[in-house]
């Protein structure tokens, strides 16, 4: 296969990490992006001519602008992104809801998505973030791929999960909606399962006000081990980022779908 280039937001760690690693393995490049540095420069240490990154926080306004500049500048085209990044907190009630939380939140799954994906209007770096737009013209020319890692909270309830499972809802909604405006790229929305993470920890920590019920069906997942790795459903997100057919655009799956079987090792 011939090398591609993928963005991948969230690459530090979890599902982020084992995508850019799957990919690297592969002879592709990328251009990752995190807030934080050192895992980053660890990739660009192995794999010096097929890593760029920018360390830097996706809802910050001109971030997904300088991640497609980035692309462009060093590898000369995008193929494909991967939009991992996001936030649990606030797992909170509806009637505890604090409305600057949720918009935080929305911040960081929604509109930072909504960037990335966007082509740009205006010139120079200082630019709001609703008008970033960023990686579609790019796209539309490689015919590439684009994976918003989405959620089983984006169509499944559960008590203190409104803010995080409205705004995957909200992922998958964008996602359908690429596919009807841009008949050229293909996006997928992919739930990973409940993948032993650090939003698996957080969720442990602070989901007191689930159910007791679901609450303790994640607890008791992590200590019978059976919490997805990273690389299951990294593996399964990277073969999507490359190769994911057109006639999936637009749609949601779990991870584990039968549509999605030949993405799986």
């Amino acid at each position: 296969m011939e090398s591609k280039v993928v963005i991948v937001t969230g690459a530090s760690r979890g599902i982020g990490l084992a995508v850019a690693e799957s990919l690297l393995a592969a002879s592709h490049k990328v251009v990752l992006v995190s807030r934080s540095a050192e895992q980053l420069q660890e990739l660009k240490d192995r794999h010096p001519s097929q890593v760029a990154y920018l360390a830097a926080d996706m809802t910050v306004a001109d971030t997904a602008w300088r991640a497609a500049e980035l692309a462009i500048l060093t590898f000369g085209r995008i193929d494909g992104v991967v939009v991992n990044h996001g936030m649990l907190s606030p797992m909170t009630r509806i009637e505890n809801a604090s409305i600057e939380e949720w918009k935080k939140l929305y911040d960081a799954n929604f509109f930072s998505a909504l960037a990335l994906v966007r082509e740009r209007h205006g010139r120079g770096r200082v630019l709001t973030l609703y008008k970033t737009k960023e990686t579609i013209p790019h796209l539309r020319s490689s015919k590439g791929r684009i994976v918003f890692v989405s959620s089983g909270a984006a169509t499944s309830a559960y008590t203190s999960w409104g803010a995080y499972g409205s705004s995957k809802a909200a992922l998958n909604s964008l996602t359908r909606h690429v596919a009807v405006e841009e008949p050229d790229i293909t996006a997928v929305a992919v739930s990973p399962g409940r993948v032993d993470t650090d939003m698996q920890k957080e969720l442990r920590e602070k989901g007191t006000e689930m159910s007791k019920k679901d609450y303790e069906t994640f607890k008791s997942a992590f200590e019978e081990g059976t919490l997805i790795r990273p690389e299951q459903t990294g593996g399964i997100i990277t073969r999507l980022s490359l190769d994911a057919k057109p006639e999936l655009s637009g749609k949601y799956f779990k991870w584990d779908a039968s549509e999605l079987a030949e993405y799986r090792q």
